[in-house]
């Protein structure tokens, strides 16, 4: 099986991480948003649709 994750990704972490390293990197591949361990970049990514991922995010900011 191919990695749907495109090589040329640009991967980015979020400003909140700390300097300890237990951190996620998220890519934007247009219709969609991979994450990846920042400690393991080379290992397995989740590829979530880009209104998954959204919503994902929303319920984060508003507490939920």
């Amino acid at each position: 099986m191919s990695d749907p994750v495109d090589l040329t990704a640009t991967w980015r972490k979020s400003t909140f991480s700390g300097a300890n390293g237990d951190c996620v990197e998220v890519a934007n591949l247009g219709d969609a948003v991979a994450v990846r361990d920042s400690k393991d970049p080379e290992g397995p990514r989740l590829v979530f649709a880009r209104n998954t991922w959204a919503a994902f995010v929303a319920g984060l900011k508003n507490g939920a």
